[in-house]
């Protein structure tokens, strides 16, 4: 790619070495572009293109005029101090945004070279998201162009390149080059692995220090396997808690290390916890759909739990799109008279799509015409694929940050429980896969009052009316807060409470009381909109689950003995928890 700015004719010419140096970056530079065109364009979603110089886009000329002429200012001021600086430490003329850690070695700051690489890069980048910024394509059209130039921003940075980032030339000098092998090493097993390693996975066993919580499978089907958890008190509420976790990974998300385990903490308050665990689609379920998913998932799950606990009555839970399920399933048997759900939280969970926030950038028309065929012939959505879209709307945190560590400086990454669990992946059968997008993500038909049939019934979530809890994280990428907040004007419950958390997506959720960290938001009045609610909010400090125990007591019924026993004698103990389903490994 060219560059935008012109070349300030008013400058003296670089010293000899930096004219080497200037040369290196360029071929670095368009190394990177061609990197880009091979390995990643192919994987975006359609639509999307590779940024382009301000004259190729849709941009009115006169505004693309002045956004160049102030950013050429800026590189050629960033230019002058730099030579003004001569060999010393050179003044910084841009600073990286809040949170961006990539240039916080002292080297970036204090070397000319270096100094001058970080700083005209990020004015560069900032030149790049404004042009986007300033184009006059269609709404959803804009999204994916400054989706896509954040993307190409984000991977040509000179921190991702071993012979421009001065840590790992200093970490090679180090080690005489060890780390390179190290990170060649790295690299190598990564591939074999198919992803990116983000921790030590050496240090995890499901069964062994994470989901093991004690429990028993007191059911299974060919999608489900349903696991019982034993009491850890001497009586129990009557009403068990029956959790519908994200498909799209395995369960124990809920269940991680005996320390934040949200399933340990929810026994210890006395509740009798039920936790779906899905399958890992094979091939041979390729052909499941989304009704699938609720009448051999969420509905029966609440049977059982119905059955071994002998209450007609049952709390219920749903995360991510297993909240999504759980209201679909809510609604069906809404329709169908059903009331043996006495009440029901949402954690991160959307069920109004309008704004599906950056994940929506990889779901379009487009994108759904060209896979429909063979997501409607049963072709499976790998759990891997999907790991890498959330991954990549973080791209900073969650690809470069690791590329960087792993393989330019041969580390090994620190293990850490909820990463291990953010790779181990699950599939999806192509029907259900499908559905999903078309019908929620693209159509937006679940806020339409019997727009959707799903088991056979006309759904309205306007006819859940149980008592509910909905749970947002406040920098969620992936369920963005205020779409959360609209399933709080779908559902026909009177008796509604909103809270939300700090973070994101999964550690705004899985946030144990100690050690304490973090806040929460709460406000007992629910307003029309979703600042009105958070200008009038309390803040708390800690976590957010004192707050949801306190929440569900009254709904957990009176208390009894413990069960002695897992199962019953039509549901018995088969297998002891975590299960087979979540050890099968990704296909």
């Amino acid at each position: 790619m060219s560059t935008p700015f012109p070349h300030p004719s008013s400058a003296p010419p670089l010293p000899p070495a930096w004219a080497g140096l200037a040369q290196d970056w360029s071929r670095l530079a368009q190394e990177w572009s061609g990197w880009w065109t091979r390995a990643v364009l192919p994987h975006l979603p359609a639509g999307t293109t590779q940024p382009a110089a301000a004259a190729e886009l849709p941009v009115d000329p006169r505004v693309a005029m002045e956004i160049t002429e102030r950013y050429g200012a800026k590189l050629q001021t960033l230019w002058q101090a730099m030579l003004a600086a001569g060999c010393g430490a050179p003044p910084s003329v841009v600073e990286p945004k809040a949170g961006d850690r990539r240039f916080d070695a002292p080297a970036w700051r204090e070397l000319p070279w270096f100094s001058w690489l970080a700083q005209s890069y990020l004015v560069y980048g900032d030149y790049l998201r404004e042009l986007a910024a300033a184009s006059s394509l269609p709404a959803d059209d804009k999204r994916r162009l400054e989706f896509m130039t954040r993307q190409y921003v984000d991977a040509v940075a000179p921190s991702n390149f071993a012979a421009t980032n001065p840590d790992v030339l200093a970490e090679a000098m180090r080690t005489e080059g060890a780390s390179l092998v190290r990170g060649f090493s790295n690299l190598v097993a990564d591939v074999g692995r198919g992803r990116i390693s983000m921790t030590d996975e050496s240090a995890f066993e499901v069964g062994r220090n994470l989901a093991v919580t004690p429990g028993h499978v007191v059911f299974r089907n060919e999608l489900i396997e349903l696991i019982q958890y034993a009491p850890s008190t001497t009586t129990v509420f009557r009403r068990p808690l029956v959790v519908v976790p994200p498909c799209i990974n395995k369960y124990y998300i809920l269940d991680l290390s005996p320390s934040n385990s949200f399933v340990r903490h929810a026994v210890a308050q006395g509740h009798t916890v039920f936790v779906i665990s899905w399958r890992n689609v094979p091939p041979g379920l390729g052909h499941l759909t989304w009704d699938d998913y609720l009448v051999d998932g969420v509905i029966p799950a609440l049977d059982v739990a119905k059955a071994v606990t002998r209450s007609k009555t049952v709390n219920a839970l749903g995360f991510c799109v297993g909240g999504t399920l759980l209201a679909c399933a809510l609604a069906v048997l809404a329709a169908r008279r059903d009331r043996s759900v006495e009440s029901a939280t949402f954690l991160t969970t959307m069920l109004d799509f309008t704004d599906p926030g950056e994940i929506g950038v990889y779901v379009s028309p487009e994108f759904l015409a060209a896979r429909e065929p063979s997501l409607a012939a049963g072709q499976l959505m790998r759990g891997a694929d999907l790991a890498g879209a959330f991954a990549s709307l973080r791209a900073n945190e969650l690809v470069w940050n690791y590329v960087v560590r792993n393989y330019l400086k041969g580390q090994t990454p620190p293990a850490f429980d909820l990463l291990y669990w953010n790779g181990d992946s699950a599939n999806l059968p192509g029907p259900m896969y499908r559905y999903y997008l078309a019908e929620m993500y693209l159509g937006n038909r679940l806020a339409e009052p019997g727009a959707l049939t799903m088991a056979g019934e006309a759904i309205d979530l306007g006819e859940v009316t149980m008592p509910a809890y909905v749970y947002a994280s406040r920098e969620d990428h992936i369920v963005p807060w205020k779409s959360a907040w609209r399933t709080t004007t779908l559902l026909g419950s009177t008796d509604l409470t909103f809270v939300l958390g700090a973070s994101g997506h999964i550690a705004g959720v899985v946030n144990p009381p100690e050690p304490r960290k973090r806040c929460h938001w709460v406000n007992d009045l629910l307003p029309d909109e979703p600042e009105a609610w958070l200008a009038r909010a309390e803040e708390v400090a800690g976590s957010w689950w004192p707050h949801w125990w306190r929440w569900l007591e009254p709904h957990g019924g009176s208390r009894v003995p413990a069960p002695a026993t897992p199962g019953s004698r039509d549901h018995p103990a088969l297998d002891p928890a975590p299960g087979r389903y979540v050890l099968e490994p990704s296909r």
